[in-house]
């Protein structure tokens, strides 16, 4: 049920953890997206919410609805003005060098006959900006955060294929696809409001970065006591 992935709620705003694999807008192939689940999260409301912003099918994580066209308006306007603070999660095919940086890379959409759309690196785009912080390496792969100040179309997956050269794990467009899936997830959310408190979110990391070795950092044993008689 769409209703056990709500994670922040109010009078104006609905926070929800978004399955990977549910599309924001109802997609070509006709599969079922957010737009069918919209009825059972109105929790009261007569109006059913609406997406503020997009994560991407296979993006799992925070996504911000809002209750009532007013609300949608003020969030819109926060989101333009690059007010959000969104931290996002991803394991990547690879290892970038350094521990930390800025990425800043603006992005322009080609499209082919043969091979669709897509974007990538290039001058005559529109500027994007995404810091990054490597969290943990494990062989070939690393868990890197990203925090962009920019929502182009597909930032993060682009910036890091490209930028970092260690695409997203499982991303079938700017890497390869992968038994996991695409691990890109957006972990945390907040969007600053004027007299009233944040919105603010944070999802749990999904089972499919468990999956694939990337599961939360055990905690510490504690160490053995010892008695001298």
């Amino acid at each position: 049920m769409i209703t056990d992935h709500v994670l922040f709620i109010d009078g104006e705003a609905i926070v929800i953890d978004k399955p990977a694999g549910l599309p924001v807008d109802p997609p070509r192939d006709g599969a079922l997206s957010l737009e069918n689940h919209l009825q059972s999260l109105t929790f009261g409301f007569q109006r059913w919410p609406q997406a503020v912003h997009r994560l991407d099918r296979d993006t799992s994580g925070c996504l911000l609805l809002s209750r009532n066209p007013k609300a949608h308006k003020r969030f819109q306007r926060v989101f333009e003005a690059g007010l959000v603070t969104k931290r996002y999660l991803a394991v990547l095919d690879g290892i970038p060098d350094g521990e930390s940086g800025l990425i800043d890379l603006a992005l322009d959409k080609i499209s082919s006959e043969a091979e669709g759309w897509r974007m990538i690196g290039s001058p005559k785009g529109k500027p994007s900006r995404t810091h990054w912080r490597l969290v943990r390496v494990i062989g070939a792969q690393s868990l890197v955060e990203f925090s962009p100040e920019t929502g182009r179309t597909h930032q993060i997956r682009v910036h890091a294929a490209e930028a970092l050269g260690a695409p997203v794990a499982g991303d079938p467009v700017y890497g390869r696809k992968g038994p996991h899936g695409m691990l890109l997830h957006a972990a945390a959310l907040t969007v600053p409001r004027e007299g009233k408190p944040d919105v603010t979110a944070e999802a749990p990391l999904p089972e499919r970065f468990v999956a694939a070795g990337f599961g939360p950092v055990p905690t510490a044993e504690p160490a053995p006591e010892t008695s001298d008689g």
